[in-house]
C-alpha cells in the first residue's frame, strides 16, 4: 500500500517537472540553464508536496516517510537538471558527435584543433554562455572592458587547482597514451600575453 502510494506519488512530481522544465525553457527567459532547472525541480517538489497533502493522499505515509519521499524528489530533480539539459547544453563529447554528424559522420583527426577553435566556441557562443554563468553566480564583474574575479570566484579557483592538482588521474588516457598534463593545464601556457586589466606590459607567468 506505501509503496503504490509512493510510486504513484513520485508519478505526479515526474509529470510536474517535465511539464515545468517544457514551460520554463520554452515560454520563459531562462538565465542560467543550470539554476533554472534546479529550480523546476524544486516547484515540482514543493507542488507535489502540497497537491498531495490537500487531497489527504499521504495519510498512508508516516511523518519520515513524507519527509523522506520529498527529499528522494529533490535530488531527483537536482540529478535531472546535472544529467540531462546541463550536460547537452555543455558537453563536449554531444558537440563531438553533432559535428560529426554534421559533417557527414566523419573529420580528418588533424583538424580537430581547427573545429574546436574555428567553430566550437563561435557556434555555441561558448564565452558569453560561460561569462554569464559566472556572472549570476557571483564569481566574477565585467566593467569597463575588464572582467575580474570576486572573492567568491577567487576562492573557488584555489579549490579548483588544489583539487585538480592533488585529486584528478596522474595517469589519465589520452589519446593513446597515460599523461598527467591535465593535473596541471597551465603547464605548458603561453606566459607573454598583454591582457591583463589596466597593464600594457605582458602579463606575468602564473604561478606554479
Amino acid at each position: 500500500m506505501k509503496l503504490a502510494r509512493a510510486l504513484s506519488a513520485s508519478a505526479l512530481f515526474f509529470a510536474l517537472l517535465l511539464g515545468f522544465y517544457y514551460m520554463h525553457v520554452t515560454f520563459f527567459r531562462v538565465d542560467v540553464l543550470l539554476y533554472s532547472a534546479i529550480f523546476d525541480g524544486i516547484a515540482a517538489t514543493v507542488l507535489s508536496t502540497m497537491t498531495l497533502f490537500i487531497l489527504g493522499y499521504f495519510k498512508a505515509l508516516n511523518v519520515f516517510e513524507k519527509l523522506q519521499l520529498s527529499v528522494i524528489w529533490l535530488l531527483f530533480g537536482y540529478a535531472f537538471a546535472i544529467s540531462l539539459p546541463t550536460v547537452v547544453d555543455r558537453s563536449l563529447s554531444f558537440y563531438i558527435l553533432e559535428k560529426l554528424q554534421q559533417r557527414g559522420g566523419g573529420i580528418q583527426l588533424a583538424r580537430f584543433k581547427q573545429v574546436f577553435t574555428m567553430e566550437y566556441v563561435d557556434e555555441h557562443r561558448l564565452v558569453d554562455v560561460r561569462l554569464t554563468e559566472q556572472q549570476a553566480s557571483g564569481t566574477i564583474t565585467i566593467a569597463e572592458g575588464c572582467v575580474q574575479l570576486t572573492e567568491r570566484g577567487d576562492r573557488l579557483a584555489t579549490f579548483g587547482r588544489f583539487f585538480r592538482k592533488n585529486f584528478l588521474p596522474r595517469r589519465r588516457l589520452l589519446m593513446g597514451s597515460y599523461s598527467d598534463d591535465l593535473t596541471d593545464p597551465f603547464r605548458h601556457s603561453e606566459h607573454a600575453l598583454d591582457y591583463a586589466c589596466g597593464s600594457s606590459t605582458p602579463a606575468q607567468p602564473l604561478s606554479r
